[in-house]
């Protein structure tokens, strides 16, 4: 008998812990779940602003803020496409730099 009480208490016990375990839990979870939404939000509120979207609700000190930003994104872009020009230039000149020299040598 005495087993057999130990056995239930024991039982008890896990089960209790187990439902603590699920409920905080689900809390976390919840929580998690409205943080990542409210970040969702705000990612998707500022995509429709660097699109030009949405911009009557900004005030003025955002607007400069996001004309900042789009600014030097478009520093980095042009930096990038000017160094892809670069190499496909270097590119091409090192192809062709072959087939000019027959050509000198004739002269």
């Amino acid at each position: 008998m005495e087993k057999i009480l130990e056995r239930y208490e024991r039982y008890s016990y896990e089960e209790r812990q187990l439902a603590t375990t699920d409920f905080d839990s689900q809390g976390n979870w919840t929580l998690e779940y409205n943080r990542l939404k409210a970040k969702v939000e705000l990612l998707q509120r500022n995509h429709r602003n660097y699109l030009g979207e949405d911009l009557d609700s900004m005030s003025l000190k955002e607007l400069q803020n996001l004309e900042q930003q789009i600014d030097t994104a478009l520093k980095h872009i042009r930096a990038r496409k000017n160094h892809l020009m670069s190499q496909s230039i270097s590119e091409l000149q090192r192809k062709t730099l072959p087939s000019l020299k027959p050509n000198f040598n004739k002269s």
